[in-house]
C-alpha cells in the first residue's frame, strides 16, 4: 500500500502525530494517535480513523439500521439486526398508544421475514437493545434485494461526503438504503441496473482496504453500461 494516508495498522501502532482529531477505532495519546483496531488508517481533513477488517455490529443509540423481522411475542417483535443482540421493537411503537395485546394481531403489521428501517432508541449491555420507527421515513421496507456486509466496511461504502455510494446509485438508477448494521437493501426497476448495482457493493466488500476504490468502482460501472 503506498498511499501514506492509508496503511495496515494493529492495534498499539502509532499511527501519526500532531494536531488531529481521533476518530474511530483510534485513540489520542499525547500528540500520537494509535490504533485500537487491526485494520486500514486513514488520514482525512483534519481527522485520523481506523476501517476495522472484520467486526460485528454493536448497536449504538440512534444508529440508522435495518432490521429483518423474527418472531414476536404478545406485546414486541424481536429483529435479527447482524449483531450477537437482537433488537427489540416494542408493539406499541408501531400501533400507538392505544395497543392492546388481547385486540391487536401483531402479524397484522409484521411478519416473519419483513425487513424495516429503524433506529437504535436505546441501547446497553444489561439487555436487548430497543428499536424504533416512530420517526420520518421509517417503517416496513415494501420491496428490495437484502445484501450483507461487514458493518465495519458500510464507512467505505457510503465514501467520503457520500462518494460512493453516490456513484453507484447515479450509475446503475438503484435505490440503495444502508443500515449501519451492514445490512443493504438495493431496489431498481430495472434488472440489469440492479446486478451491477449488487456487484458494486460487492466489491466494495471485497476490496475495502484497496486505495482510489471509487475511481475503481466508477470504471467496473462505466465498462459494464458500454
Amino acid at each position: 500500500m503506498d498511499d501514506p494516508k492509508r496503511k495496515y495498522v494493529i492495534p498499539g501502532d502509532v499511527i501519526t502525530t500532531g494536531p488531529y482529531r481521533a476518530e474511530e477505532n483510534v485513540h489520542l495519546f499525547g500528540d500520537k494517535i494509535i490504533a485500537t483496531a487491526v485494520g486500514i488508517s486513514e488520514i482525512f481533513d483534519s481527522g485520523v480513523r481506523v476501517i476495522p477488517l472484520t467486526g460485528m455490529y454493536i448497536p449504538r443509540i440512534d444508529d440508522f439500521i435495518i432490521g429483518i423481522v423474527r418472531s414476536h411475542t404478545s406485546l414486541s417483535w424481536e429483529l435479527a439486526i447482524n449483531s450477537c443482540y437482537p433488537g427489540i421493537l416494542p408493539a406499541q411503537d408501531v400501533f400507538g398508544r392505544d395497543f392492546d395485546p388481547k385486540v391487536d394481531s401483531l402479524t397484522s403489521r409484521l411478519k416473519k421475514g419483513d425487513l424495516i428501517a429503524a433506529r437504535v432508541a436505546n441501547s446497553d449491555r444489561s439487555r436487548d437493545p430497543l428499536i424504533t420507527i416512530a420517526d420520518r421515513d421509517l417503517g416496513k421496507i415494501e420491496d428490495g434485494e437484502l445484501v450483507k456486509i461487514s458493518p465495519t466496511k458500510i464507512p467505505r461504502l457510503i465514501g467520503k461526503r457520500g462518494s460512493m455510494i453516490q456513484s453507484i446509485e447515479g450509475a446503475t438508477k438503484a435505490q440503495i438504503t444502508i443500515g449501519q448494521n451492514g445490512y443493504i437493501v438495493v431496489s431498481c426497476p430495472e434488472a440489469e441496473g440492479l446486478l451491477k448495482a449488487l456487484d458494486a457493493i460487492r466489491m466494495v466488500e471485497e476490496q475495502a482496504h484497496v486505495p482510489n476504490l471509487t475511481e475503481r468502482i466508477q470504471q467496473m460501472l462505466g465498462s459494464n453500461s458500454e
